[in-house]
């Protein structure tokens, strides 16, 4: 048995009167991206600068407006890759950018002399405030370790004062979910009252879940809780940090907002240390499919994984939310098949609102392309068949032939296992559209006698190839495919009775082909079987139908 009471709960704060659960999320908050910061840290090849100056300009591209930039006082790339955004005037006038530093005199001082020539930069400073870290880290008691954040927050401060530019003051009492609540607080007033802050000079205070200690509820309770007895709310922008160690970044972010925070930080598809940060992408994107403007471009996501995969040289997950290559695909035949039917529902209502059973989003709306959203393998049923013989190919097969067709896909997948769409169409083609054999429709003659009185007024002649030699037959019926299945029969070949047929164009324009679909039911034996053809003219379409039902029938009957 693994020993479970090696470990202890963090406990924290008792929220008793919570508002947060009958919250509602109706705006996206104020988003900035640590991916050239928290991100890069954790690459294994952390980027080079040019690398980072194409992430940055694709975080800019898609509408972040505040970017933190990196720890310029840490390295001489992390300096040199600021320095290169600020020579090289790639910095929007409505983008901020943001750098790190431990609250540290020499490291504050480097910072600021790597913001010359900015207009406008948030200073990021940090210490680390947890029970655990003031022990074995620091070996220091709470008052020393509130006057380190209040020192450094002094110098920013004194720094600030011979800067041409606006700072903007961020503190992070590091390891936040494991410190004391009361004594979160009372580190972040402090911080507050050396900056000055007012309505009108605000703190960005960033409550990070440096490591994520509990579930997504305990955080939610603890921002909730600063909010509330924070001296002056009204001079702070409470921003959040989740780390994702349990798994639940996406969630602590959401309910973190629920609870009063104002903004997120966090990166693209959740890269960062150990499990990773909050995928920023993850929880736009949750707000997109409610209705909300993300305030956020993710309508190429394939282009951003691109870059993002080319630069850090790690890879999206298949089943990463939105961005996986399998997340918008189904395997399940009944899944399938209730895609099938919301896809058709959709587009036959065409209310303009997305509801389309296992698809929470419509792929189109980030670039995905329908064509894998059905994948076939042996757990495929009709319905999936059925859904890439229409997006992909444009047949609409009848009800009662997707059961058929899906019977010899089966027998495919399972010698083969998964097949693709140009498989698929593969046997379908040999299964019906070039079923020729003994017999093959050659040409036909019709004439049409609706002003006589005669009861089947429609003749036709029909040529056919007969076990490899040429016949020509002439049969008469009330319309075209009831002529030629009359010739069939009174001809000496299978008679058959017309159980279905159905017929729609494949495409558009004046070169459209016609496919027609046809159930016969040998009349001797009840075997029934499909048939179907294509050709630009319908009657065609319709007798080579007929032609490969029937040659399908001769196939079952000499089984």
């Amino acid at each position: 048995m693994m020993n479970y009471k090696k470990y202890k709960k963090f406990e924290t704060v008792k929220l008793t009167d919570r508002t947060w659960p009958d919250n509602e999320i109706t705006k996206a908050p104020i988003w900035c991206s640590v991916d050239l910061r928290d991100g890069n840290q954790a690459l294994i090849t952390p980027m080079n600068i040019e690398e980072k100056i194409e992430m940055f300009q694709m975080l800019v591209d898609m509408g972040f407006k505040e970017i933190e930039v990196g720890f310029p006082s840490s390295s001489q790339i992390e300096y040199d890759f600021l320095r290169a955004l600020i020579d090289r005037q790639l910095i929007p006038d409505d983008v901020i950018v943001q750098v790190l530093t431990q609250a540290r005199e020499h490291l504050i001082r480097r910072t600021f002399e790597s913001l010359k020539g900015l207009k406008k930069a948030i200073v990021h400073i940090y210490n680390s405030t947890s029970v655990l870290q003031r022990d074995v880290v620091f070996g220091m008691d709470k008052e020393q370790i509130k006057q380190i954040a209040v020192e450094g927050t002094r110098l920013v401060k004194s720094l600030t004062s011979e800067f041409d530019g606006e700072v903007i003051l961020e503190y992070s009492p590091e390891s936040f979910t494991g410190t004391e609540m009361d004594y979160a607080v009372e580190i972040c007033d402090a911080v507050m009252d050396e900056w000055e802050a007012t309505d009108n000079k605000k703190v960005i205070i960033n409550l990070p879940s440096t490591v994520e200690m509990n579930t997504p509820n305990v955080y939610a309770d603890q921002i909730e809780y600063c909010c509330r007895n924070f001296k002056n709310r009204n001079r702070v922008i409470v921003s959040v940090h989740p780390h994702n160690d349990r798994g639940c970044g996406v969630a602590s972010a959401e309910l973190a907002l629920l609870a009063g925070a104002d903004r997120v930080e966090g990166t693209l598809f959740g890269n960062g240390e150990r499990t990773g940060n909050v995928d920023i992408i993850n929880v736009a994107m949750n707000m997109f499919t409610h209705g909300i403007d993300p305030k956020l471009n993710m309508s190429d996501m394939n282009a951003i994984k691109g870059v993002y995969e080319r630069v850090t040289k790690m890879e999206v997950e298949p089943r990463h939310p939105y961005a996986g290559q399998l997340v918008f695909t189904a395997f399940s035949g009944s899944h399938q098949d209730a895609i099938n039917k919301g896809m058709r529902a959709y587009h036959e209502r065409n209310t303009g609102t997305w509801e389309v059973p296992y698809l929470p989003i419509d792929p189109a709306d980030l670039n995905r392309q329908y064509e894998p959203i059905v994948r076939i393998n042996s757990q495929s049923g009709k319905g999936g068949v059925a859904f890439v013989m229409d997006t992909t190919y444009g047949f609409r097969l009848p009800k009662a032939m997707q059961q058929d067709f899906s019977k010899c896909i089966q027998k495919i997948t399972e010698a083969e296992g998964e097949i693709t769409p140009e498989r698929i169409y593969q046997a379908f083609d040999d299964e019906y559209l070039k079923k020729e054999t003994p017999y093959a429709f050659v040409r036909y003659r019709i004439e049409d006698h609706h002003d006589t009185t005669n009861e089947n007024p429609i003749k036709v002649e029909i040529t056919l190839m007969d076990h490899g030699h040429e016949k020509t037959i002439v049969g008469h019926g009330n319309g075209p495919i009831d002529s030629v299945k009359n010739a069939l029969d009174q001809n000496g070949y299978i008679e058959t009775e017309l159980i279905d047929y159905q017929e729609h164009a494949l495409a558009s324009g004046s070169s459209a082909k016609a496919a027609a679909y046809v159930q016969l039911k040998e009349s001797a034996s009840g075997i029934c079987e499909f048939g179907a053809g294509v050709d630009p003219n319908i009657n065609i379409a319709s007798i080579k139908a007929i032609f490969s039902a029937m040659n399908r029938i001769d196939e079952k009957m000499k089984k």
